[in-house]
C-alpha cells in the first residue's frame, strides 16, 4: 500500500487553481513559490488536465480510482477460486469410495 500523501487534497486543488490562473508563469516557478516538488507539481497539473478532459490520453481520477478497486477485487476472487479449488480436490479424495480407509 503506497503511503499517504504530505499534501492535503485542498492544498493540492488550491495549488492547481493557483498554476491555472497564473498566465505565463512556469509549473516550476509555482511549484517552487509553493515549496512543492517540480514533478509533483507538474503531476498534479497533469492529472487535472486529464480530469477536466483537456488530455484524453491520461486516465481521470475516477477511471484510476475503479481500474484499483478492480485489480484488489481481482485479487480477491483469484485467491478465493484457488482456495475453492483445493478444498474441492481434499473433500473428493475424502468421498473416493475406492480410497482405502487409514
Amino acid at each position: 500500500m503506497a503511503r499517504p500523501s504530505k499534501w492535503p487534497p485542498e492544498f493540492r486543488e488550491r495549488a492547481v487553481q493557483l498554476y491555472r490562473e497564473s498566465e505565463g508563469r512556469t509549473i516550476a516557478e509555482v511549484a517552487l513559490e509553493l515549496g512543492v516538488g517540480s514533478e509533483t507539481f507538474r503531476k498534479w497539473v497533469r492529472q487535472d488536465e486529464a480530469d477536466r478532459g483537456e488530455r484524453p490520453e491520461r486516465a481521470t481520477s475516477g477511471e484510476v480510482a475503479e481500474l484499483r478497486k478492480l485489480r484488489r477485487e481481482n485479487t480477491d476472487l483469484r485467491r478465493t477460486n484457488e482456495i475453492l479449488k483445493l478444498a474441492t480436490s481434499f473433500f473428493a479424495q475424502e468421498l473416493d469410495p475406492t480410497r482405502r480407509s487409514r
